[in-house]
């Protein structure tokens, strides 16, 4: 197996993992917070091991994680980069997601 794939984040995943920050920092508790980005990393880590771990759709060839259940982080593979597509709360209309 390889040592793990590069994971590059989008313009749009980025602002998306920051509002969704920006909620938590005003709403809820750094414990929280900290939850969340343990999250983030651990399964982060996980998909620069094994990027089809999670489930891939056949229609647009996305692949879709659940973090928590509040938020569903969406990626694909190119060559040897993984790239996060979008880091999606799922309080929102699905229309409104970006991929």
């Amino acid at each position: 197996m390889k040592s793990g794939y590069k994971l590059l984040w989008t313009a749009n995943a980025i602002k998306e993992l920051s509002d969704t920050f920006s909620y938590l920092e005003t709403n809820f508790s750094f414990k929280e917070l900290n939850q969340l980005a343990n999250k983030i990393e651990n399964i982060s880590e996980l998909i620069s091991k094994n990027p089809n771990i999670f489930p891939i759709s056949k229609k647009n060839n996305v692949h879709r994680v659940v973090i928590l259940k509040y938020n569903t982080m969406y990626y694909k593979l190119e060559n040897e980069n993984i790239i996060i597509l979008s880091f999606f709360s799922n309080r929102q209309s699905p229309s409104k997601r970006k991929l």
